[in-house]
């Protein structure tokens, strides 16, 4: 660590102050890249536009409810990509004075109207429109045209899928774990989202032609219209399940318990700190972290140690953790040992 001091007149106040001392000692935080999920969103959101019209189209050609169904299914996930877009866009604003933690948690209200959307949009449609085929459809029109539609519609929603799933990939190899793993607790609620969003439509274009298959087969309607309230199903669990993660991430969850273990053991390993007995962090955004942490130094340090004590441990934990944006440690009594470990969510 370097030597050098600045004079006391020079040292920044206010949010500048919550920057890195030394921001070349941590490039990802004080520069980061474009966020891969734009790309992500981007594609996802143009694919799902244009298979949402031509199974509209094929739809209203063939009379199939699923196909129907499955339209607004795509819709409803183009809908939703510009509402991720716009988190993206908005959660990435630089942190004021007006908010002084930053814009990161928008991102995660912005993902939630998308899965709320997806709920009544989606689920909502597919269901009504299946139990109404089920109840009284007849079905008019040409099969074929569906399936058209249908395996092209799976061609283009496997392109989306597979950029999704790369980026899930490249992430959950960074982190050490498995795809399941990160997708169930990543902050990054856009990628989970296209990915979540992505495997339901191939699972609903699946149910859509064999429930279509089994109507031409039977001559029964009813399969057509039990694959279109299927589909809703698919969707409600989608939408439960992204509206639940995004719930969690507003009300301000902590980091995942590997994590956190390993953010205490580097504050303990500072050579003044004696103990570290409390430690809360909270994901203030897609990329951001907040630490906060009750630290024991030694009764003799002096006012000087601590505070180069304090620069070092923040140096480390954004070394090891671009993510954390903010670390804030307060001196107090504690006992050698007792550390507060196995903290944060637990994988």
């Amino acid at each position: 660590m370097s030597t050098a001091q600045t004079p006391d007149d020079q040292l920044p106040v206010g949010l500048a102050a919550a920057e890195p001392r030394n921001p070349g000692d941590s490039p990802e935080v004080s520069d980061p890249p474009e966020n891969e999920s734009v790309g992500t969103v981007i594609i996802a959101g143009l694919a799902n536009l244009l298979i949402a019209i031509a199974k509209l189209l094929a739809g209203l050609v063939s009379g199939s409810a699923a196909v129907v169904s499955e339209s607004v299914h795509s819709l409803a996930d183009t809908v939703t990509e510009v509402f991720l877009y716009v988190a993206l866009r908005r959660g990435a604003r630089p942190a004021d004075e007006e908010h002084p933690f930053g814009y990161g948690k928008e991102s995660f209200v912005w993902a939630f109207i998308a899965a709320v959307f997806t709920f009544v949009g989606g689920a909502g449609f597919s269901i009504y429109h299946g139990i109404e085929t089920i109840v009284d459809g007849d079905h008019s029109g040409n099969y074929l045209w569906s399936y058209i539609v249908l395996g092209v519609s799976f061609i283009a929603e496997g392109t989306s899928f597979l950029r999704a799933r790369r980026q899930v990939a490249g992430a959950s190899r960074k982190w050490g774990v498995t795809p399941f793993r990160f997708l169930r607790l990543t902050p990054d609620t856009t990628v989970k989202a296209v990915y979540l969003e992505d495997s339901a439509a191939l699972v609903g274009l699946v149910l859509a032609a064999t429930g279509l298959a089994l109507s031409q087969l039977t001559g029964h309607e009813a399969w057509d219209g039990i694959a279109s309230v299927a589909i809703g199903v698919l969707l409600l669990a989608v939408a439960t399940t992204l509206a639940t993660s995004n719930a969690s991430l507003l009300v301000g969850r902590a980091v995942p318990r590997q994590v956190h273990n390993q953010i205490a053991a580097d504050l303990v390993s500072i050579p003044i700190v004696v103990a570290v007995p409390t430690l809360l962090t909270m994901q203030i955004g897609p990329g951001d972290v907040l630490v906060a942490a009750k630290v024991d130094f030694e009764d003799n340090a002096s006012g000087g140690e601590i505070e180069a004590a304090c620069d070092e441990a923040e140096r480390r934990l954004r070394t090891r953790y671009p993510a954390i944006r903010y670390v804030f440690l307060d001196p107090t009594r504690g006992t050698a040992g007792r550390n507060h470990v196995d903290g944060g969510v637990d994988l």
